[in-house]
């Protein structure tokens, strides 16, 4: 029978040697960073575009890969909708003709491209990337919202062309009732005068 203290001491030699082996024995891995936009909203009918830009530590080479899934409106699973690898992109038959990879991995981005968008496409979409060795990484994250057409806000510059016209039309009228305000008052002064 072995003493105790010689367990211990194997033990200790053994955990101190896995952890070697961990530390040195492995390429590191480090995280991808993946940035989405929060929320987009689409005109249905309309094109959206899901952007995804993506910061990694290693070159990009031809193992990155890139994964869209979508979580649609009362669901709690997610499903794929596209796969890209090599250059290739393999969207599933539901995207097949509505969905374009618009991405360029070398200039670390996967952005995405939806046609005609439905009202069924409502969801969540999350962007993955895989760069090896970099592999870890929390997927960006985009809610879509597709709204009936013309309900969106109109054009920034039609509101501010709108907003300078009111606003000189107000400047006009505001001066020609002061004009007639002043002499209707004058008017009063010279009758008055004129007893």
């Amino acid at each position: 029978m072995e003493p105790k203290w010689l367990n211990a001491i194997w033990n200790g030699i053994l955990v101190s040697g896995l952890t070697l082996c961990a530390v040195f024995g492995t390429r590191p891995t480090l995280a991808v960073d993946i940035k989405t936009v929060p929320e987009v909203i689409v005109e249905n009918g309309t094109t959206g575009v899901l952007t995804c830009t993506f910061n990694s530590n290693s070159v990009v080479t031809s193992g990155a890969t890139v994964h869209w899934h979508i979580r649609q409106l009362g669901s709690d699973q997610t499903s794929t909708i596209t796969f890209f690898s090599n250059g290739i992109n393999y969207p599933v038959a539901a995207f097949k003709d509505r969905l374009q990879f618009i991405g360029d991995l070398n200039k670390r981005d996967a952005s995405i491209q939806l046609l005609n968008a439905k009202f069924t496409d409502n969801g969540t979409y999350f962007c993955d990337v895989k760069n090896p060795p970099d592999v870890a990484g929390t997927p960006g994250r985009t809610e879509l919202r597709v709204v009936p057409r013309e309900s969106l806000p109109p054009d920034s510059t039609a509101v501010i062309v709108g907003a300078v016209c009111g606003a000189v039309i107000g400047i006009v009228l505001i001066a020609v009732v002061t004009y007639l305000i002043i002499r209707r008052h004058q008017s009063r002064h010279d009758y008055e005068g004129a007893r």
